[in-house]
């Protein structure tokens, strides 16, 4: 008969039995200590997620007064503000027709309860179709009224919806101060009714237009200005408004603290022409004039005549700049206090006397010069 075999168990098999009888006993060790240990609270249950509640709400406490008053600046003055969308005609690479596509959007604000609406030259530029939409009607089509490139200002109009077309009331470059706070509505990258905040910068700038011509008495802000907000409002804490937000100052397009906009007196000299003759009358001294900031330092009444272009009709009519004797000392030239017997004090006047005035007609400049008055005639150009 066989000898049966036994089964030698050896080391290292009783080594992997002695290491699981441990793992078993610390094991039930545990499921022991946790039966008598769970009803003393040594290790509670979790939570049930099913009975958790919201965290009770803080009311709001009152807005500070200057927060009060920006949010009732932002809600008056936004219902003038409108988003602006143009269309082109473009062509397929294989298409044989031409199809009308999205160009660019911008920003405007109503000028005039007529429907007219104010807003750059270079967001309605070559645009097929314009439409203007606010938070007070719908999407509606706009016809061009008016444009200048050489200011970057267009005049759009609208069939006015029923009621009143809400207006912004209209303020004056020549009180601007470096410093003080202004506001910003427009609709950057398509997000309608953004208001930005910061300061006036700068004062007195002079920019390009879109076509190389140069824009005088621009303002600087740092304000956040991206594309989408140019034809849009800048607005003073009154609420009036002092520029239109035209271009910004960045290498890659987007805000970089450095905004500029058409002055408000440049605005209300050029927005009723295009309105009443579709293009800007232009008539020209061929001179530049100093800012009323340096001529109101200097103690002077009157607009002080910085330069005067050579061959232009100023120049031929004997009109005096300032110029500088030997020592480098500044002499001061003309200054108009009168045009046509109408008194000039600002820059403002200044323009607004000479462009009611079409070309080659003549006008009396009524001057100080050294002192003195002297009456000038001079027959006006026309602005190229």
């Amino acid at each position: 008969m066989p000898e049966l075999k036994r089964h030698q168990i050896t080391s290292s098999q009783r080594g992997h039995f002695s290491l699981f009888a441990m793992l078993v006993g610390a094991l039930l060790a545990i499921l022991a200590l946790e039966a008598v240990a769970g009803p003393l609270g040594l290790f509670p249950p979790a939570e049930n997620d099913s009975i958790a509640a919201p965290r009770p709400i803080v009311q709001a406490g009152p807005l500070t007064d200057p927060e009060r008053r920006v949010v009732q600046l932002f809600q008056v003055a936004s219902a003038s503000v409108v988003h602006i969308e143009t269309t082109e005609l473009r062509r397929g690479v294989f298409q044989r027709m031409s199809h009308e596509y999205p160009q660019g959007s911008g920003t405007g604000f109503v000028w005039d309860s007529r429907g007219y609406i104010v807003t750059n030259y270079h967001v309605v530029r070559d645009a097929r179709r314009i439409l203007v939409s606010s938070n007070d009607f719908r999407r509606v089509e706009a016809t061009l009224v008016g444009q200048d490139p050489v200011t970057d200002l267009a005049v759009i109009k609208i069939n006015p919806p029923e009621g009143n077309l809400p207006t912004l009331p209209v303020g004056s470059s020549s009180d601007l101060l470096v410093g003080q706070n202004v506001f910003a509505i427009g609709n950057p990258f398509g997000l309608d009714q953004t208001l930005t905040t910061g300061i006036i910068s700068g004062l007195d700038r002079v920019m390009r237009s879109i076509i190389g011509t140069p824009i005088h008495n621009v303002i600087q802000t740092d304000a956040a200005i991206n594309p989408g907000n140019s034809g849009g409002p800048l607005l003073d804490s009154g609420g009036r408004l002092i520029g239109i937000n035209t271009a910004i100052h960045s290498p890659t397009g987007a805000s970089a603290g450095i905004g500029f906009a058409v002055p408000v007196d440049t605005v209300n000299r050029v927005v009723p022409q295009l309105i009443a003759h579709g293009v800007p009358a232009r008539s020209t001294l061929g001179v530049f004039l100093a800012p009323d900031r340096w001529t109101r330092a200097q103690g002077i009444r009157g607009v002080v005549l910085s330069q005067v272009t050579e061959g232009s009709p100023a120049a031929e009519s004997g009109i005096r700049g300032l110029s500088e004797d030997e020592s480098g000392r500044i002499l001061l030239g003309d200054i108009v206090t009168a045009i046509n017997g109408v008194g000039v004090q600002t820059e403002n006047d200044f323009q607004l006397q000479l462009t009611s005035y079409p070309p080659g007609e003549t006008v009396v400049l009524s001057l100080l010069r050294e002192g003195e008055p002297v009456d000038i005639e001079v027959e006006l150009a026309e602005r190229k």
